[in-house]
């Protein structure tokens, strides 16, 4: 059976219509049979339509959702989608660059818009994500795209959003996930927490004067200082959270994120205080201690967001590019466990964006944004009902069609299957 390549969805020309869905807006509130409409990439109408009048003609394409639910487009934060292809293939790895502080190595230009494991992701909701560097101390910078493009320019929503540090731990543990070895002091610890006094205390005295040499580690740091860009923290453990968040002060850094934050609930006030919020590590997990709540990591984002602390979540770990298409159902999981169905969505569409910094733009279905949504046959946190039928991005009608799905379809063919 021979089937066209996929191509990037052209720029939307015709203006939308999808009528009678449930709306999950992405802020908490839900609209019953819902009005949505959109033109040249922006939302234009979000509205209960037994409450307005709609004329046939205003909207060149109308959609008829009854009885199915409509989400604004999901976003994986801290991925490294489009970076790797494929694990054994060395040439097909760029998530890593050499050396331990490249704060001016960034994401963006190696992102592959074509990779194959998009296209894998985008079936299940995953619309957006924020492209990250890994390894060293200070990984790189990253960068948030949306998930229908040519290249990386296409790409692009927004360009060098944060970088990424890697705070030191006091404590290193040793072996693996499948044998768990012994936890040590972490004797590095102080020179650790020195040679990042030497970086950022360099770089900020660099951008606050006119160099005469220009030193581009130096000045990719700049927006850390003025508050453009935000310093993403990789960190898990109590102590180390409130040493990063105590070091980040001291050189004046505005715009902070807890990227992990398994111990985050234990220094919720600290957060809170210095309005600081979370990305929580994948929370389909075990907890760390024998001593924890088996259903912890279930529970962290609701201890949080009840403290008032704005979180969402992230993927990082094994498999993550693959199982970035989990995503949605890492935050029904967090739904079963405290969070209601509509907080559980904000994890990762308007919180998110929130922590993202790109809030006005996108998260949520409200006129004057960006039309990346789709429509769900039930609900999309759910592994049993995210079934989606429809999904635009900027207003484009995106193709849902995989390799995979191309293998179904032949061999469900093969065997006479309807």
């Amino acid at each position: 059976m021979h089937t066209k390549a996929q191509t990037p969805a052209k720029k939307q020309t015709k203006s939308v219509l999808i009528l009678n869905a449930t709306a999950h807006l992405g802020n908490g509130q839900i609209i019953e049979n819902s009005a949505i409409g959109f033109k040249d990439g922006k939302l234009i109408l979000v509205a209960d339509s037994r409450l307005i009048k709609l004329s046939k003609d205003t909207y060149e394409t109308t959609i008829d959702a009854t009885g199915k639910h409509i989400y604004p487009g999901f976003i994986a934060p801290n991925s490294t989608l489009g970076l790797v292809e494929i694990d054994a293939v060395k040439s097909s790895d760029d998530e890593e660059e050499i050396g331990s502080m490249n704060p001016h190595v960034r994401s963006i230009i190696a992102f592959d818009a074509n990779s194959k494991v998009i296209e894998t992701v985008r079936p299940n909701g995953i619309l957006m994500a924020q492209i990250t560097p890994r390894g060293g101390r200070i990984s790189g910078t990253s960068s948030i795209v949306q998930l229908d493009a040519w290249n990386w320019k296409d790409a692009v929503v927004k360009e060098n959003d944060g970088i990424h540090l890697n705070f030191p731990a006091t404590f290193r543990k040793s072996g693996s996930w499948f044998e768990p070895g012994t936890i040590e002091v972490n004797k590095d610890y102080q020179k650790q927490i020195e040679e990042l006094n030497g970086l950022f205390a360099n770089a900020k005295a660099y951008n606050a004067a006119d160099a005469k040499e220009r030193n581009l580690v130096f000045e990719a740091m700049k927006g850390l200082f003025d508050a453009s860009q935000t310093l993403f923290i990789h960190s898990n453990k109590e102590k180390q959270i409130i040493d990063a968040v105590q070091f980040a002060k001291d050189y004046g850094v505005q715009k902070m994120v807890i990227v992990g934050g398994y111990e985050a609930y234990k220094t919720a006030d600290l957060l809170l205080k210095n309005n600081i919020g979370v990305l929580l590590k994948r929370v389909h997990d075990m907890p760390e201690s024998e001593d924890q709540d088996v259903n912890l990591p279930y529970k962290t984002a609701k201890l949080l967001t009840d403290k008032g602390i704005v979180v969402g979540l992230e993927n990082n770990g094994r498999m993550e590019r693959m199982q970035t298409r989990n995503l949605p159902f890492l935050a029904g999981t967090c739904a079963a466990y405290g969070l209601d169905k509509e907080q559980a969505l904000q994890l990762i569409t308007l919180n998110t964006a929130k922590l993202l910094g790109i809030d006005g733009t996108c998260g949520s279905l409200e006129s004057g944004k960006d039309a990346t949504l789709f429509i769900s046959e039930g609900d999309a946190l759910d592994m049993r009902t995210n079934k989606l039928t429809h999904a635009f991005i900027q207003g484009r009608m995106i193709n849902l069609e995989t390799h995979q799905t191309k293998l179904y379809n032949k061999y469900k063919e093969k065997y006479g299957q309807k």
